[in-house]
């Protein structure tokens, strides 16, 4: 056993370890406990949001895989912030941050117990890059479990999610949809527990997670509140020992090769900008180079395939009934689209794992044929030019158009953005530019759901263009480009954008400019000022203080 005890066995064996194994008696062990290995089960449970409510049962259900395998599970907490409830207002600041938290806390109480191995359960977006990072510092045996997708709410015979309500709070400011309706749709949209229903952050960073081999097989499409998802923890529970007899490690499973494929796996499935920037922080974590070019070579071979929510009609529950993501990868597997001799938390290959996967039902038409793809290259587009030269993210379906020049009128945050939304004073052809929200300017760098949602629900999605330093939600959709780098808040010229400048945005070129002379950015840039920092002690100052910009995954290590 003291292959498999590295870490426990200094924290309590031998005769002065007594006072040690005396504190742990109080919490239930046993004499036979302490000649087990022992497994951390990080829970990010929390009322604060249905993503997480339910985690605190599927906590227990890991700890009895665990000691069935001959373990020793303990539970410990770590946090959760809600984006969905926080969004729009000054608290999503705390929102990125949160990941850093996240993996900071769980890195600490597993280094400083002596964890030998770990399960972390995560629901809402920050949870789960924050926990695998974790794991990736650490590099002892880990899986991860996502805590599992919300079941739609119904308004009028259609699925509803979030999503549907900030899009109807636009509706409701062009006056589409009366008070009572969005009244309607407040009530139905969220009915239980599970993390946002379409291929938003959350679900698309749990599709990532599982295609970079960190998760189980099929762990990332199951049902939040079912038994699936319950039995998943418990096999978690019992994989990690498993992992450690192999003696199996997150940076043995997370190498270049894995995160390429979990890039694939996102693109193919449409998912959220949000994946950019924490697939590059967990690859920092584990020590292995990925940058936003990786994103274009990989995009420019990989079709979108998904006709999943934002844009498209379906949400991750539907995907869950015909099969969930295992008969995808095993598609793009056999379609030379996958590195199959990558390892998983299964102790397997990525082919071991597909082996005798069926591919989907004839006539399913959420995930399309290769032969019949809803955009031939990626979404996912990294944007260089003037106005970005580090780099900036774009999500283009094909849906919005592949190019767009307009009016810049700009807005020093989100919530003056908002304002002039909702009160129709955007129209056709204008650039929205929401400045000083980047990782540093916010700090934070919040999500813009809220504008993004109300451009839509006003009929503006394909006649307005949106730009910051800020993020998306993997909510939002339209002709929308974050992650600017440099920001504005370090020099970049997004802060020298005025009123009436035109804004260029070019997908098929992957180019973002302002169309300005040289002479007169240079003119502008000898006259502006970094603005002060608004936060000067706490949490927000020391992220500002230590955070990278959003190009390198915005990580505070």
């Amino acid at each position: 056993m003291s292959e498999i005890r590295k870490f426990s066995s200094i924290v309590v064996d031998g005769n002065d370890r007594a006072p040690n194994r005396s504190m742990l008696r109080a919490t239930g062990f046993k004499d036979e406990d302490f000649q087990k290995p022992q497994i951390g089960v990080a829970s990010t449970w929390s009322m604060l949001t249905p993503c997480n409510m339910h985690i605190d049962k599927l906590a227990r259900k890991a700890v009895e895989g665990t000691d069935a395998a001959g373990g020793k599970g303990i539970i410990f907490g770590t946090i959760t912030v809600a984006d969905g409830i926080s969004m729009g207002t000054e608290g999503m600041k705390y929102s990125l941050v949160s990941r850093e938290v996240i993996a900071d806390s769980v890195e600490t109480v597993a280094a400083c117990e002596g964890f030998d191995g770990l399960v972390a359960i995560g629901g809402c977006d920050k949870n789960m890059p924050g926990c695998v990072m974790a794991m990736a510092r650490l590099n002892r045996p880990s899986v991860f479990v996502y805590g599992g997708t919300i079941l739609p709410g119904c308004h009028k015979g259609q699925n509803v999610d979030i999503v549907s309500v900030f899009e109807a709070v636009g509706k409701h400011a062009a006056q589409k949809i009366s008070d009572q309706e969005l009244k309607d749709i407040e009530t139905c949209a969220i009915p239980g527990p599970g993390s946002c229903g379409g291929m938003y952050t959350a679900n698309t960073m749990a599709s990532a997670i599982e295609a970079l081999g960190m998760s189980l097989p099929n762990s990332s499409m199951q049902i939040a509140v079912s038994p699936e998802k319950e039995l998943d923890c418990v096999n978690a529970g019992r994989a990690v020992l498993n992992l450690l007899k192999q003696n199996l490690k997150p940076r043995d499973i997370m190498t270049k090769k894995a995160f390429e494929n979990a890039i694939t796996v996102v693109t193919v499935l449409g998912g959220s900008t949000n994946a950019v920037l924490h697939l590059i922080a967990i690859a920092h974590s584990a020590g292995v180079k990925l940058t936003l070019d990786d994103f274009t070579r990989i995009g420019k071979k990989t079709p979108v395939l998904a006709d999943l929510k934002p844009s498209g009609r379906f949400v991750a529950a539907e995907l869950a009934a015909i099969g969930g993501l295992v008969p995808l990868m095993k598609m793009l597997l056999d379609n030379g689209l996958l590195h199959g001799d990558c390892m998983t938390v299964t102790g397997k290959t990525v082919r071991e794992n597909l082996k005798d996967v069926q591919y989907y039902r004839e006539g399913q038409q959420i995930i399309r044929p290769l032969n019949n793809a809803i955009k031939k290259e990626g979404h996912l587009i990294m944007l260089y030019g003037n106005l970005a030269s580090e780099g900036a993210v774009a999500k283009i379906t094909g849906k919005e158009g592949l190019s767009f020049s307009g009016k810049a009128k700009v807005f020093e945050s989100e919530e003056t953005a908002l304002k002039a939304i909702l009160n129709g004073k955007i129209v056709k052809g204008d650039v929205v530019v929401i400045r000083y929200e980047g990782p540093r300017g916010g700090p934070g760098m919040r999500e813009m759901l809220s504008p993004t949602s109300a451009i839509s629900g006003r009929g503006l999605g394909k006649d307005v263009a949106l730009v910051t330093d800020g993020r998306f939600s993997g909510g939002s959709h339209g002709f929308v480009v974050g992650h600017i780098t440099p920001e504005a808040f370090n020099g970049g010229l997004l802060a020298i954008v005025k009123n009436g400048d035109i804004i260029t945005i070019d997908a098929v070129k992957r180019q973002i400019n302002l169309n300005l002379s040289i002479a007169e950015i240079k003119k502008r840039q000898k006259v502006w000022k970094q603005p002060k920092q608004r936060y000067t002690s706490g949490v927000l100052s020391k992220y500002a203080k230590l955070v990278t910009s959003a190009s390198k995954g915005a990580v505070t290590d």
